[in-house]
């Protein structure tokens, strides 16, 4: 059974690279995967959405995710701006970068749907020291949805990021990712 992503963010935020460690993880761990970015004016802080389709077999389907079973959002001026759950799956789960409690995430979208809030903002700034809440949302995810073992992403991501960020910078994303795994609601 395939399980269907979306991402919501602003260009810059890290949105793509979250889908793309999920996503090579997700191969890494012998899976099937179809995953991308969708842009509409190309600038930084401009809404984005990724998607990601995640199978245990081959992947037929070629389009955008449509019926997400997921949706995660990263940029919390989104919600109320952008209708982050339309087409969710019945018995879909969100996730979202917001500060208060599950419920008030709930009411704020305007949905009966599976809620989860974690403070990624909150988070990102005391371990990493600036609000890249990327890799937090990530934690997040596996925790609430484990498509992929924390274990496996944590791993992936450092090795992903080695040569790229500097060693501080790669230690300061895997607490990150590990705070918001431990404390998403």
């Amino acid at each position: 059974m395939d399980t269907e992503i979306c991402w919501h963010g602003r260009g810059g935020q890290g949105v793509v690279t979250a889908n793309e460690i999920l996503a090579e993880t997700s191969i890494h761990t012998g899976k099937y995967v179809k995953a991308f970015p969708e842009f509409g004016p190309e600038r930084m802080g401009a809404p984005i959405r990724a998607f990601a389709r995640i199978s245990e077999g081959p992947i037929r389907v070629h389009t955008q995710v449509y019926e997400p079973d997921i949706v995660i959002v990263i940029d919390p001026t989104l919600i109320g701006k952008v209708d982050v759950a339309k087409g969710l799956k019945k018995g879909g789960t969100i996730i979202a970068n917001y500060p208060g409690t599950s419920a008030e995430l709930q009411k704020a979208i305007g949905t009966d749907a599976e809620c989860h809030a974690v403070d990624a903002t909150k988070i990102s700034i005391e371990e990493i020291g600036r609000p890249m809440v990327n890799t937090s949302m990530l934690g997040a995810l596996v925790k609430i949805r484990p498509i992929v073992p924390y274990g496996e992403v944590e791993e992936h991501m450092k090795a992903k990021f080695e040569g790229k960020l500097k060693e501080k910078a790669i230690i300061q994303n895997v607490a990150a990712l590990k705070r918001a795994f431990e404390e998403v609601g």
